[in-house]
């Protein structure tokens, strides 16, 4: 079955309903469906920083899970909101406070449903997603070949993170390492994480996080037609926190 994998939403409710309307995703009755029978795909990373980190949790979770046209791996944003709900001691900046902010507004209900909706999603997602059938791997900071059909602490933390960097920007944010020279497999990997301006395409992989949160765009790629879509940004640009990669 064809997917169509979103990139970082970073709590751009707008684009990302915008975005799926555009790829043809219907809502009738309060569930969602696609003519051609596509399903969706998420590459983590869908909350903190933007303005309705809770709202894009309710959605997703009604197309991963009530509607099951759409699948979704976490972002290392995702997984420290896990473990905040879980009560473990992490340090609620880098966008964080935003959907503690955010969450903090509710009531004790409305707290009690988002939390078992993020916490139903993250629980049955996969690490990473493998589909066979499209030779295609859906992984939040990217996978390498040897690692494909691993789930090993070392693999957590690379499709959670990326390769463990070597230096920081002052500001505390890690200098992201292009560690895609190093994928030599017949599988298209297709990830987010590192903020680019365009799609950065290499070795049979594709970033498609274009930064929305920061001013740019939110980006749909299509398998197996490999075709993109995107919207525009309605938050303010920063052209400071993209990552110049260039494309092969």
């Amino acid at each position: 079955m064809a997917l169509d994998v979103i990139g970082d939403i970073h709590g751009c409710y707008e684009e990302l309903v915008e975005l799926i309307a555009q790829l043809g995703y219907i809502e009738k009755n309060g569930h969602f469906y696609h003519d051609d029978h596509r399903r969706l795909a998420f590459v983590g990373d869908l909350t903190d920083r933007g303005p309705a980190s809770l709202r894009v949790i309710e959605l997703v979770y009604q197309l991963v899970v009530v509607d099951q046209i759409a699948v979704y791996v976490p972002g290392n944003h995702c997984d420290k909101l896990y473990r905040y709900f879980l009560g473990n001691n992490v340090d609620v900046k880098h966008g964080l406070e935003t959907t503690i902010t955010e969450y903090n507004q509710l009531n004790q209900t409305d707290k009690d449903q988002i939390k078992r909706q993020f916490m139903t999603l993250y629980n049955q997602a996969p690490l990473y997603h493998y589909d066979k059938h499209l030779n295609v791997v859906i992984s939040h900071a990217g996978i390498l070949n040897h690692m494909i059909g691993q789930t090993s602490k070392h693999v957590k933390a690379f499709v959670l993170y990326g390769p463990k960097p070597k230096e920081y920007h002052p500001d505390g944010r890690p200098v992201r390492i292009d560690w895609t020279p190093h994928h030599n497999g017949e599988t298209l990997v297709i990830y987010g994480h590192t903020p680019v301006l365009r799609p950065y395409i290499s070795n049979n992989t594709v970033n498609i996080d274009l930064g929305c949160i920061f001013g740019n765009k939110l980006m749909a790629m299509r398998v197996p037609e490999r075709t993109m879509m995107t919207v525009d940004s309605r938050q303010p640009f920063q052209p400071e926190r993209f990552t110049d990669f260039e494309n092969d």
